[in-house]
């Protein structure tokens, strides 16, 4: 049956995750993103004895790195050494399978990276452009992208980086910035002449068009391939691959002295340099998983798991950094997930808004599996998802402890109270225990159909049916009442329930691994590959079971409450830390009298097709009726707002928004936290009545 499936008709295997940048710990939206989904897979093709290389490693490089070491007063290497260790420690507590974790700050990757390079630059690959970019003068250098915040002209967001407006998510470049300012000096920069060596995505969008947009449209998530086509569609312009940077990979050629190169180049290419540092040290040969062979059919197949941020540099940029190098394989696939939220809110590593995969651990000793089971189960596939501690609470308590752990304990004791812990064949088996093992064999195909569709909630539900059915398999036969008449009877329902559990210890290697392991012990069996999944006869009559042991305990009130009350106080703390808008310039008094600020109320409210967050509104403003788009559907639903009073400009010049007319403003509060709320009278008050 594997090979039916095409994606795992291979025999060779590439896998990666994004590599985290080390200036900071890991949180569960990085578990979602990328290491949770790319775990599950690489543990799937090893159930399959697949030749397999998952690789990852700590982004070292960047300007993320350098402005953390700045705030800090450390050197850049003192914060990758840091969190290097910790990022390490926590993928290998939390059971993530990789062949090796390395480090881009490593020779061999500056070197591999500086190869590159060169073969681009000697292919005439580059474009050499001089172009003027910001400058600090006070600090006396190049600011990198996120060294320069301003107003984003798109949602008007003041705390906008030179590459990318957080709150709109819309992509920047420094000079497209209102009010620039060098987050290193707090002035404003000036813009100055540099050279730079720029890869003309350009000249490869017909061959990307071809190769993704054509070749990838039935394979890729819809997410990652309507993100790829938008791309293309607002057509690529040249790129550059060098930066004006203290920290990174030396630009390999005399006159660029002092460059660095582009993070998004060096850091893709940290997979290639951490399979030859693995395969060094295991003694293999790097070049078959990442090279092109001479017969196509012993390519390795290359997987990239990544959160929603980097889909146009696994899906673009560095397909056409391989592309134009010529000697290297392209990715199959891509299977980004969308964004994970966090009790109602965004994740904000910089509020402090997340659960810390290391303070997790700590808090939560032995239970790793409760975690991937709770992230598995919410994955953001296909749209953005949410955890909260109380769904956390209800899955464990409700799932692993109520179904798939009560089986398996009910399984143990009865086997040990009845037949001293043996596995017996009794009374031949019923026409109703040849369904529940027919239908037992079912679930590894769907689970692998699943999986090859990158489904791994689909994937999970299934596996979980599968201890659903051993469930309503013994409360059907009832062996505890059986017993006091039919002890044959009740060997041959243990037995069939014995299969399940050996099966269910199989199935769930690749999402429980350390309770797999656990079922395995208790059963007294060395673990199955896939290829033994669904069988019926993985535990002889006569088979010695071992000692019980309990797999999952119930998470109480008090752990949540405490977790809930952390993030409290994280907001609570940011709150008081963050620093208040500073006044605008004054306006005289005639200047703010021109201004027409009138209380509405909000009569219709609509989603704006094709957007996120943008509401279309109408209001009766008490001398008309009229139609405003406002940009607060992540706050608020349509219906809880109609009926509401709100404080609305009426004399702001309309303007065109997806297609709509807009004729006014809604005023809303703004905190901290970028939330949203109406400015409004306490009271009711008639529509059309002017504030002052």
């Amino acid at each position: 049956m594997l090979d039916q499936l095409d994606i795992f008709s291979k025999q060779r295997y590439t896998i990666t995750s994004a590599l985290p940048y080390a200036n900071g710990p890991l949180h569960i939206g990085h578990l979602a993103g990328a290491y949770i989904p790319g775990d599950i897979f690489v543990r799937f093709l090893r159930l399959n004895n697949k030749d397999v290389v998952y690789v990852c490693g700590s982004d070292e490089h960047g300007a993320a790195i350098t402005i953390k070491a700045k705030k800090e007063g450390v050197t850049p290497k003192e914060i990758i050494d840091k969190y290097n260790q910790q990022i390490k420690d926590s993928f290998e507590q939390f059971g993530i399978s990789f062949n090796i974790y390395h480090r881009t700050s490593e020779p061999i990757h500056h070197q591999l990276s500086q190869e590159f390079f060169l073969n681009l630059y000697e292919k005439g690959e580059f474009i050499e452009r001089y172009s003027e970019q910001y400058y600090d003068e006070e600090y006396h250098q190049f600011l990198a992208d996120r060294y320069i915040v301003g107003t984003c002209p798109h949602c008007g967001n003041e705390g906008a980086y030179g590459d990318q407006c957080e709150k709109c998510g819309t992509s920047l470049n420094p000079t497209d910035l209102i009010n620039p300012k060098s987050t290193l000096s707090g002035k404003a920069p000036v813009l100055k002449e540099t050279k730079h060596w720029y890869l003309p995505l350009d000249k490869y969008q017909p061959w990307l068009e071809k190769w993704l947009i054509e070749g990838k449209k039935d394979e890729l998530k819809s997410n990652v391939f309507g993100q790829c086509q938008s791309w293309l569609k607002s057509g690529l312009q040249p790129r550059s691959m060098t930066r004006d940077l203290d920290w990174g990979v030396d630009v390999p050629l005399e006159e660029a002295e002092g460059k660095k190169l582009y993070v998004w180049l060096d850091a893709p290419i940290g997979y290639i340099s951490a399979t030859k540092q693995w395969a060094i040290d295991e003694g293999k040969d790097w070049e078959h998983y990442w090279k092109q062979q001479a017969n196509p059919d012993d390519n390795s197949t290359l997987i990239h798991f990544i959160g929603k941020d980097n889909i146009v540099f696994h899906c673009i940029i560095f397909p056409a950094i391989l592309h134009a190098h010529g000697d290297y394989i392209l990715p199959e696939n891509v299977p980004a997930n969308e964004f994970l939220n966090l009790e109602g809110d965004k994740l904000s590593t910089s509020r402090n808004h997340a659960v810390w995969l290391h303070e997790y651990l700590e808090e939560f000793p032995g239970k790793q599996d409760e975690l991937r089971y709770m992230l598995t189960s919410i994955l953001p596939e296909t749209s953005d998802s949410e955890f909260t501690w109380k769904d956390f609470q209800a899955r464990v308590n409700n799932e692993l402890v109520a179904i798939l752990g009560n089986f398996i304990n009910r399984v143990m004791v009865l086997s040990h109270k009845y037949f001293d812990g043996k596995v017996l064949l009794g009374s031949p088996l019923t026409e109703s225990d040849q369904e529940v093992l027919k239908e037992l064999a079912t679930f590894p195909g769907l689970i692998q159909q699943s999986l090859s569709q990158y489904r791994f909630r689909e994937a999970l539900a299934q596996f979980m049916n599968a201890a659903r059915l051993g469930n309503k398999y013994l409360a059907d036969e009832e062996p505890w009442k059986v017993i006091k008449n039919d002890e044959e009877r009740v060997k041959t329902v243990l037995f069939v329930a014995s299969q399940i559990v050996a099966n269910l210890a199989l199935l769930g290697q690749p999402f429980l691994p350390f309770s797999s392991t656990k079922i395995f012990e208790m059963l007294n069996l060395s673990a199955k590959n896939w290829d033994e999944a669904g069988k019926s006869d993985l535990l002889e009559s006569g088979h010695q079971l071992g000692e019980t042991q309990l797999l999952f305990e119930k998470v109480t009130d008090e752990q949540v409450e405490f977790q809930l009350a952390k993030l409290a106080n994280a907001k609570a703390s940011n709150a008081m830390a963050a620093p208040k808008a500073a006044q605008k310039a004054n306006v005289n008094f005639d200047e703010f009298m021109k201004m027409d600020i009138r209380v509405g109320r909000i009569l219709t409210a609509e989603k704006v097709a094709k957007t996120k967050k943008l509401l279309k509104l109408t209001i009766d403003t008490g001398i008309d009726k009229r139609t405003v788009v406002s940009g607060i559907a992540e706050y608020f639903t349509p219906e809880e707002i109609v009926g509401k009073q709100v404080s609305i400009l009426v004399n702001l010049e309309p303007r065109e928004i997806k297609g709509i007319q807009s004729q006014g403003m809604i005023l809303m509060a703004e905190d901290a936290d970028g939330r949203l709320d109406f400015v409004r009278p306490s009271t009711d008050i008639s529509a059309g009545s002017i504030v002052r």
